[in-house]
């Protein structure tokens, strides 16, 4: 998968000049996503694209540090305007904390225009953690701590059927099991460490939707791979197909980096087709 896929977030593990970075915290499922440099076209372009991708996830919260952007005449606040609102705007809603220092242009336009109960400005990342975290229940989640052998794909199926059953999502159960299984094969075979699947419930009603992740300890982040079949053709056991069949399973997927490694999630929601339970 090249670096541009829609997908995937990187992640260097420090500053680049002109750059947006994210990383997720696997325990409370938050996002840090932080800017550096000078704001232009590019660099608006770079963070919209990365806050999208941000905000497909369906995190319990994204932290947006803003304390290296360089943008003396506030021209990024209807960025973050923006995605304060569509945060709020979600099922469960994803809180959205902007850390921007007190003083300059962009705080003070922020604080002007966006004075609404979705835009909280906050003057370091260590107090919008603590408020994410007091504020923001992680919702309804099982999670289950695996070996990277063949026997934790079957753990896993068995912990979602277990939450489709407890949460009333039956008709998603079938995808979700194939999803998870071919997440913690992908983790098993590449990764070779110990594997966190973390199952959890968002939305409700007919909106209701299963958020699958499986957090391991590689910091490479997984790639779609052309897939070689044999000679009868593609299988379902040609090498390559794993994530593809994920990506045609559930309605939304994609990697974040981690500290210590990373984290793959999806999202299976339901189809016309399918009826609850």
């Amino acid at each position: 998968m090249s670096a541009g896929s829609p997908h995937l977030i990187g992640w260097s593990g420090d500053a680049v000049a002109d750059s947006v970075l994210a990383v997720i915290d696997a325990d409370t499922a938050v996002i840090e996503l932080s800017v550096w440099g000078g704001w232009d076209r590019r660099l608006a372009a770079q963070a919209r694209r990365v806050l999208d991708k941000c905000l497909a996830g369906h995190p319990t919260g994204v932290i947006v540090d803003l304390h290296h952007l360089r943008d003396p005449h506030a021209a990024s606040a209807p960025l973050w305007l923006t995605a304060c609102s569509q945060g709020a705007g979600m099922q469960p809603p994803i809180a959205v904390a902007v850390c921007v220092p007190a003083h300059t242009p962009l705080a003070r336009r922020l604080r002007r225009v966006g004075a609404r109960d979705w835009l909280v400005l906050y003057a370091s990342v260590p107090q919008a953690r603590a408020a994410l975290a007091g504020r923001h229940p992680l919702p309804d989640r099982m999670h289950l701590a695996l070996p990277p052998d063949a026997a934790a794909a079957l753990q896993a199926r068995s912990l979602v059927t277990e939450a489709c059953t407890g949460w009333g999502l039956g008709h998603l159960c079938e995808r979700a099991r194939l999803v998870i299984s071919e997440l913690v094969v992908n983790a098993a075979e590449h990764a070779g460490t110990d594997i966190e699947v973390i199952v959890s419930s968002r939305g409700g009603g007919s909106a209701a939707a299963l958020h699958l992740a499986v957090y391991d300890g590689d910091m490479v982040l997984p790639r779609v791979r052309d897939p070689v079949p044999g000679l009868l053709g593609p299988s379902l056991s040609d090498r390559g197909l794993g994530l593809r069949i994920v990506g045609a399973a559930a309605s939304s997927w994609g990697a974040l980096p981690a500290r210590g490694g990373k984290l793959v999630w999806a999202i299976v929601r339901s189809r016309p087709e399918e009826a609850p339970w």
